[in-house]
């Protein structure tokens, strides 16, 4: 699988810990940028760079990470065909896959530490959407609403 992981100034450091961690597994990292030298690096600009890599295709799936997750995963969520979630635990990780067919995950460098952002980034890689109907239908409500917010 090729994953894009992407971080502003406070979530630098845990993004390079996530790369080397990662790469073990086997997937094509894509490194997009935020080094941690530079406190303009804002989450919005990188958000926006890992999402439309993601909905291009030159990524299947992306993790971002900011101090809180959370602006990351509003910013991510703004592309239409991204669904991000800001996750810390190893069963919403999964499971937003599982059930929402996430495909962004969002992580909060002030807020976990090394060992579950590890543990969570593994669970959204390792999981599948299940593609049952009741989930199917959901997704379809989710891009209904994409659309009649473009129009």
């Amino acid at each position: 699988m090729r994953v894009a992981l992407a971080a502003d100034h406070a979530g630098a450091d845990l993004k390079a810990e996530l790369l080397t961690r990662l790469a073990p597994l086997g997937h094509e990292l894509i490194d997009l940028g935020g080094d941690g030298s530079n406190h303009e690096d804002d989450y919005p600009d990188y958000s926006r760079a890992l999402a439309l890599a993601v909905r291009d295709g030159r990524a299947d799936r992306g993790i971002l990470v900011c101090g809180s997750g959370v602006g990351a995963s509003i910013a991510a969520s703004k592309v239409p065909g991204i669904r991000a979630g800001l996750c810390h635990d190893t069963y919403s990780a999964g499971q937003g896959v599982e059930h929402d067919d996430m495909n962004i995950l969002a992580l909060g460098a002030r807020v976990i530490g090394v060992e579950t952002a590890v543990s969570c980034a593994k669970s959204f890689l390792a999981a599948r959407f299940s593609g049952e109907p009741r989930h199917v239908r959901r997704l379809a409500k989710i891009r209904a609403i994409e659309e009649e917010a473009a129009r």
